[in-house]
């Protein structure tokens, strides 16, 4: 029997949404702290949000291409439980990191095993998102799922990359993810999301669940 899908909603800002969110069946938030991002939240609200979580909710910080001095300082000031790396970070300075990480790879044709296996023994998932040139996420876009077969991940995926409650059904038909992450497909602007989108999102990916586990 398949085990359920998690759930993550990324680019939380507001402390009602995500009681929201949570209470729809959410199992994690993300909280984007890239300055340059449309969804970028400072450590003072993301820590209020992070303290309003029920046990068992998982706050996910994003980063790109930061210290990781700086990342382990957020973690601790916020109450982290993972963070999710999500530009061109080494093995190394994944090993850095002072809780669980999720190495984001942005999928194309040229990305193999290879790429991926450096990191298995110091991350906790990898996260697969759409590819697009001048960003690091947050495109929108889906990718052929069909890509990550070949990949053969040594670690649990998750699955990104422009999922809406119409789509992300049948991402989880294809690719069986072990969680899948959903930002401007659930909103309404960015960093606000649509609670109805939200709730049939979660609808949608307990009915996938249902026919996989047939």
């Amino acid at each position: 029997m398949k085990a359920r899908t998690r759930i993550k909603i990324c680019g939380m800002r507001e402390i009602t949404e995500v009681a929201a969110v949570v209470a729809a069946g959410v199992d994690a938030i993300g909280l984007i702290f890239v300055e340059q991002s449309p969804r970028y939240l400072d450590p003072e609200r993301a820590r209020e949000i992070v303290a309003s979580l029920p046990p068992f909710v998982e706050a996910v910080g994003v980063f790109v291409d930061q210290e990781a001095a700086t990342v382990n300082e957020i973690v601790r000031y916020c109450g982290l439980s993972l963070v999710q790396l999500h530009g061109a970070e080494s093995p190394a300075c994944c090993a850095k990191i002072s809780c669980r990480v999720l190495k984001a790879f942005r999928v194309r044709d040229s990305l193999s095993t290879e790429d991926l296996t450096p990191y298995a023994g110091e991350v906790a998932a990898f996260l697969f998102d759409t590819f697009q040139e001048k960003l690091a996420g947050g495109t929108g876009q889906t990718f052929d799922w069909g890509l990550l077969k070949k990949l053969s991940p040594a670690r649990p995926v998750v699955l990104a990359g422009g999922l809406t409650p119409e789509n992300v059904g049948e991402a989880i038909r294809q690719a069986h993810p072990f969680a899948v992450d959903l930002n401007s497909g659930v909103e309404f602007s960015p960093g606000r999301k649509d609670l109805n989108k939200v709730r049939a999102a979660v609808a949608q990916v307990a009915a996938a669940d249902a026919a996989v586990s047939r």
